[in-house]
């Protein structure tokens, strides 16, 4: 009988692990916004540089920036309920979700 017990009640946390929605970006991502971007790219990169001058945005970029980005809402709702790209957390500027500023790379999948 006890066996039983136990399988059943581990059963039912591992499906409330799984069901749970948890936080998982957050934990990668310190005090930014989590962004659904259609690449990540070095802010030095020839490709980011033009995209960056054009926006007159000169000399200031290092490290990486997320480009064509949405936000995902932290209720998954909306359009940016979910992400077939690259998510990233990214803590600088936003220019329309156009160029998004301080980005690294994330992974939300389970």
């Amino acid at each position: 009988m006890f066996p039983r017990v136990a399988i059943a009640i581990t059963a039912c946390f591992a499906v409330l692990a799984v069901a749970t929605p948890g936080e998982v970006g957050d934990s990668q991502c310190n005090g930014g916004d989590i962004y659904c971007c259609d690449s990540v790219q070095d802010a030095s990169s020839p490709s980011v540089t033009s995209l960056l001058a054009l926006l007159g945005i000169v000399g200031s970029a290092t490290g990486q920036v997320g480009l064509n980005c949405d936000p995902i809402t932290a209720l998954g709702v909306g359009s940016g309920a979910s992400c077939t790209s690259q998510t990233a957390c990214c803590t600088g500027d936003s220019f329309n979700g156009l160029v998004n500023m301080g980005c690294s790379p994330i992974n939300l999948s389970l």
